[in-house]
């Protein structure tokens, strides 16, 4: 048996599989934030723990017979949080999360030095960890002077189930401190944000073993023998291994929250002019490249509370046939963009709206607007040397069969939809934990997910999405009015 620990934002997941990769069961445990200020996002690490210990449990609980069993652990969790410890490892200050922009003007100043593009390949953004160190050690200088170790939030969970110090490539690719190519600290990139190596934890692949369960806890738990914990994945990366995304331009887009299209490359392939982030995988000699934007499956919710209608509702009223986008327009940027943008002032915005206009109207827009935005991602994958011709389709969006068929026609790719089952961040970490326990061929373990469905782009409307395409592309200065 095998357990996958996924953390994230809103809460911890744990999912138990079998060696033939079958879901046993799982639970979860939830999380809340603190916003303490404007645009400040944190969470007491103390919670991660409380809350994995309480799902842990829980599946101890519903599965004693296969939770002893247990031979491997993965872990997954959200990227770039900023987690402090001092020497005898006490937690300094709630950490600081992706989702926090208090470090924007850190993040241009590192930015603009040179070395972070070319080291690291990617943009300096304000949710990166480097810059959250660089405004701790300016506001908070006390704090800093005591910080003896950073850690990402998955790794602070490592360190309290193994004892060890230890993070994965794929997690460390969006700290701006990793040289990505080489898979390895740069002790330049962190000397030019006040850090030093000693600071950082130690790395492996996220297939290899980072350390053993500790006894009290395999005891707790009801694990009869030794258990390997995985170096594991940022969350993103996991979800690719749970997809079966690790060749060359296999890839998956994420119709949640955010939004995100991943491909996997044999190389590594930066382009940080795009805002595309290349990032190590979480599997060795793999990278990927990723775009990301910030609203999609949001875009959907916040037009469903204007209206008073379910998301559901809305994509289904607009029937099964796939409709020629209209004169209205809908800019998804409601709360900035990241790829390719990379803006924080970009808000949204309906354009073209006429007399005629229906609620189905501006929910086609919506659709639409988030469709071309990841069109708008894709083509930056492109320009990196990316050939995606497919993408397997994750996330609550997917689930909305008229949205398929827009996001399809719009990025002019087939979209494939995996048959039923959990192939996320958690399923992913599982089966990094089974290669680390096992040693199995990571091409057996890592297999693409069955697919139920194949989305082609609709060739009666492929002509007026193009064109349509061109127009959304060329509103982008109205989101910055």
């Amino acid at each position: 048996m095998f357990i996958g620990i996924d953390l994230g934002t809103s809460g911890v997941k744990v999912l138990l599989m079998d060696e033939a990769q079958r879901i046993v069961g799982s639970t979860s445990a939830a999380l809340t934030v603190s916003r303490p200020h404007a645009g400040w996002s944190e969470q007491a690490p103390a919670d991660w723990i409380s809350a994995t210990r309480t799902a842990m449990e829980a599946l101890k609980a519903a599965y004693p017979v296969e939770v002893a069993k247990v031979q491997g652990i993965g872990l997954s969790g959200q990227m770039h949080g900023a987690c402090l410890l001092d020497k005898d490892d006490n937690i300094l200050r709630p950490c600081i999360l992706w989702n926090d922009t208090r470090s924007h003007q850190e993040a241009a100043e590192l930015d603009a030095t040179e070395g972070f593009r070319e080291i690291s390949g990617n943009i300096v953004f304000p949710g990166f960890t480097a810059p959250k160190l660089v405004w701790v050690a300016r506001h908070e200088p006390e704090i800093f002077e005591k910080t003896a170790k950073v850690l990402l939030p998955k790794d602070y969970l490592r360190l309290w189930l193994t004892g060890e110090y230890a993070s994965d490539m794929s997690d460390a690719s969006g700290t701006s401190w990793l040289d990505v190519a080489g898979r390895c600290w740069s002790d330049e990139l962190l000397s030019k944000s006040g850090m030093r190596r000693d600071q950082m934890p130690d790395l492996v692949e996220g297939s290899d073993v980072s350390g053993q369960l500790r006894a009290e806890l395999a005891q707790a738990w009801g694990m009869d023998g030794d258990v390997v914990v995985a170096g594991g994945a940022g969350d993103n990366a996991a979800s690719a291994v749970g997809i079966g995304a690790t060749a060359e331009n296999e890839a998956f887009i994420s119709l949640g929250t955010s939004g995100v299209i991943f491909a996997a490359t044999d190389s590594f392939r930066p382009n940080p002019a795009s805002a595309l982030h290349a990032f190590c995988h979480a599997l060795p000699q793999k990278w990927h490249q990723m775009g990301v934007i910030l609203s999609a499956t949001a875009a959907l919710s916040w037009f469903a509370q204007i209206t008073g209608k379910t998301e559901v509702e809305l994509t289904e009223a607009l029937g099964p046939k796939l409709h020629a986008p209209g004169r209205t327009m809908f800019l998804p940027y409601l709360s900035g963009e990241r790829t390719p943008h990379n803006s924080a002032a970009a808000r949204g915005a309906f354009l073209g709206l006429e007399n005629a206009g229906t609620r189905e109207t501006l929910t086609q827009a919506v659709v639409e607007g988030v469709s071309f935005a990841l069109r708008d991602n894709l083509e930056v994958l492109k320009q990196g040397g990316g050939a995606v011709e497919s993408a397997i389709a994750v996330g609550g969006g997917s689930r909305a069969g008229y949205w398929l068929k827009a996001l399809a026609t719009a990025m002019d790719i087939q979209i494939e939809v995996p048959v039923g089952g959990d192939f996320g961040a958690a399923f992913g970490a599982a089966r990094l934990g089974l290669l680390a326990a096992t040693g199995a061929s990571i091409a057996e373990v890592c297999r693409k997910a069955e697919i139920q469905q194949v989305v082609a782009p609709d060739p009666e409307q492929r002509q007026a999405f193009a064109d349509a395409y061109q127009r959304y592309r060329a509103a982008f200065d109205s989101a910055l009015a």
